[in-house]
């Protein structure tokens, strides 16, 4: 891993991009690394744009502001594209996941950046009867990047999820290893 690595989730509020971020960094801890993670809200609703940021890094990490220069970032909502500056500080070849079934042809043609279209709202729907996106396309930047490795995301889903009941966790942790297959496979088929 590099010294440091940045990553920015975008949403909606009550899609998860804050659980997300916050599973992320409790991975990369499990995996022995230095991490952090917080959120920025807007207006406080559900629906409404959210934003979180993570560091992870072999180091410790003295930055305590919003990520403005992402490595990735992974939108919750591609909606979001058309709204918010979400691709805002991402350097050419930096990696976009988004919940889509493939990426938006405005943007996945253009050569700066690496896309994966996830379509994460499928796959959880399908099994939590609810799109939440966020355990499918986190473990797909899992894959992607290497910077923390499934069995840490299983344990952490485990942990954070046990008072949700066994059905919960299950589908989460399917929905965990259909992210990081898509994401090792290179996207939606």
């Amino acid at each position: 891993m590099a010294l440091m690595q940045q990553i920015r989730f975008h949403g909606r509020g009550g899609q998860g991009a804050v659980s997300a971020a916050a599973l992320l960094s409790l991975a990369a801890f499990e995996d022995g690394f230095e991490a952090q993670a917080f959120p920025k809200f807007g207006s406080e609703r559900r629906g409404a744009p959210v934003e979180s940021y993570v560091r992870i890094s072999d180091r410790p990490i003295r930055s305590h502001n919003q990520v403005y220069a992402p490595d990735a970032v992974v939108i919750l909502d591609a909606t979001l594209l058309r709204s918010e500056p979400v691709l805002h500080g991402l350097g050419a070849g930096g990696l976009v996941i988004v919940n889509a079934e493939t990426a938006p042809r405005s943007y996945a043609d253009g050569p700066a950046h690496r896309w994966l279209a996830v379509p994460a709202s499928r796959f959880s729907a399908e099994r939590l009867g609810r799109p939440l996106p966020n355990t499918v396309l986190l473990a797909a930047l899992a894959a992607v990047t290497g910077w923390v490795g499934l069995p840490a995301l299983e344990a952490v889903v485990r942990r954070h999820l046990a008072r949700k009941g066994e059905k919960v966790v299950s589908a989460n942790i399917e929905m965990l290893r259909e992210g990081f297959r898509l994401g090792a496979e290179g996207g939606a088929a």
